[in-house]
């Protein structure tokens, strides 16, 4: 009965959306967009598509999202909102993260890649763009998977913490107490296997075009850069998206290497109590600024 309850309620929520999304005007990319697409189908084989085409989605995706945070250090007037002030930047822990990046990428990540051709296939996941789900059907998938790789991420970063693994695995990930955007996927080779498996389960759930994989890819770049950035950017159009973790959370988790393991939402650290020394960190700035305001 609560099956069908929730069934329903999805089912009507979905015919809602759809109903909204009649009245609004039509996108001037999309034509452009079926256009590339279309081309893109007419030129290349699938195999190239999967393989090649999410090689350059993710690369693209993940040095241009890496951009901003990157000039931010350049920009004096940008440091008020830089989380942990008294540790800048420096080109050495930048350039040493851009080595083990190129590494991971091209030797862990694209043997993973390399078997996107053979999951499509298997699954019988389309290209074609008359198949392609409408875009809130894409942003709602995108947000399912966020849901399952958060909570996949939670109990295994938490455990990749434990005292007995920590200095084998996960200490590479915190070797910059003050993270920056691009070091987002500095890690050693186990751990970007282990918690990257959380991406790809959402992928076999969810996925009913290879639109998807590219969607997830570029939000998931997204919100682990965000969160890596070492800014706390007032307007960040990702603090809309509900129980969002943000940089300030996940910044608290490298200065201080206990507590706030989820990757997105705020929602498994606050069930099981991992976020109290983040809260009494923000209590304490709270009363500190107060108090400056009084002395002023």
């Amino acid at each position: 009965m609560a099956m069908n309850d929730s069934v329903n309620i999805l089912n009507s929520a979905y015919l809602a959306v759809e109903y909204i999304d009649s009245f609004l005007p039509d996108n001037p990319l999309q034509q452009p967009f079926k256009n590339a697409w279309n081309y893109m189908l007419d030129n290349y084989t699938k195999f190239q598509i999967a393989t090649w085409g999410s090689l350059l989605v993710h690369e693209v995706s993940y040095f241009l999202l890496c951009v901003p945070g990157f000039v931010f250090q350049f920009i004096p007037y940008m440091q008020k909102y830089k989380i942990q002030q008294d540790k800048p930047e420096t080109w050495e822990k930048q350039w040493k993260c851009f080595k083990t990046l190129l590494f991971n990428h091209f030797f862990i990540q694209l043997p993973l890649i390399c078997g996107t051709y053979y999951f499509t296939e298997y699954f019988n996941i389309p290209y074609e763009w008359e198949e392609m789900p409408r875009w809130y059907v894409v942003v709602a998938q995108c947000f399912g998977c966020a849901v399952i790789e958060d909570a996949w991420h939670y109990f295994l970063h938490r455990l990749l913490h434990h005292k007995r693994i920590y200095k084998y695995i996960h200490k590479v990930h915190h070797e910059f107490v003050s993270p920056f955007g691009m070091q987002a996927e500095y890690a050693h080779p186990l751990e970007t296997l282990i918690l990257g498996t959380g991406f790809f389960i959402g992928i076999v759930v969810f996925c009913n075009h290879v639109i998807l994989l590219w969607a997830w890819v570029i939000c998931r770049l997204m919100e682990t850069i965000d969160v890596h950035s070492g800014y706390d950017v007032p307007l960040n159009p990702l603090h809309l998206v509900p129980f969002y973790a943000g940089a300030r959370f996940h910044d608290f988790h490298h200065m201080n290497f206990i507590g706030n393991y989820a990757s997105t939402f705020t929602w498994w650290d606050r069930i099981f109590g991992t976020d109290s020394q983040f809260i009494a960190y923000r209590e304490k700035e709270k009363k500190q600024k107060l108090m400056k305001k009084k002395a002023n």
